[in-house]
């Protein structure tokens, strides 16, 4: 019989690495598709839609929140994100392993909702180094980086309740240990015998 798929969830507080570790564990396990969430948000330079995200018009994600066809959403810096129940729904009965990059909020909605969910949190070595690599990434203005550092000490309250916490101070320790619990969960799941 056909095992169902592993949903691996990895929220941070924003550039705390968690898409870097995501794009690394996609690397690694071939058997793992990305969990692409929609959002209003303006699609970035060099972003695809359907890749990247699946990138919808307000209307259209408020009338996706209203038949109830999200797994979970929330709206974070006036832009709602989301994961579509169908894209879920389809990788577990598939058999296919699916990696989500989203939210704090986002991902403890999906553990509700699949029990099953792992949740691992990547938390930041200090809230200075956090501020050093948004401020580095060159992407945001100072006032899009000081509303997302106001989001951190909630993120990192929260993230107290995932499974794992990693602390990524050094980034191919951190990988190697998200790497770890994969392995170990593989291992469960084949051999059906699933602790935790």
């Amino acid at each position: 019989m056909k095992r169902r798929g592993m949903l691996l969830v990895v929220s941070a507080p924003s550039g705390a690495g968690k898409t870097t570790i995501v794009k690394e564990i996609l690397r690694a396990y071939p058997t793992f598709g990305f969990s692409v969430s929609a959002t209003t948000r303006e699609k970035r330079r060099g972003e695809v839609d359907g890749k990247d995200y699946f990138f919808l018009s307000r209307s259209e994600f408020e009338r996706k929140i209203a038949a109830g066809d999200l797994v979970e959403h929330e709206e974070i810096y006036s832009n709602y994100y989301g994961t579509l129940k169908i894209e879920v729904e389809n990788a577990l009965s598939n058999g296919r392993d699916i990696v989500f990059d989203v939210d704090v909020n986002g991902g403890l909605s999906i553990k509700a909702k699949f029990p099953e969910a792992i949740l691992v949190f990547i938390k930041p070595p200090s809230i200075e180094i956090l501020r050093r690599r948004l401020k580095g990434r060159g992407s945001e203005t100072d006032a899009q980086i000081e509303k997302r550092m106001a989001r951190v000490e909630m993120e990192l309250e929260k993230g107290e309740g995932f499974d794992y916490i990693i602390i990524n101070d050094e980034l191919k320790r951190a990988v190697n240990e998200v790497f770890g619990i994969i392995n170990k969960k593989c291992k469960e799941l084949s051999s059906g015998t699933e602790t935790d």
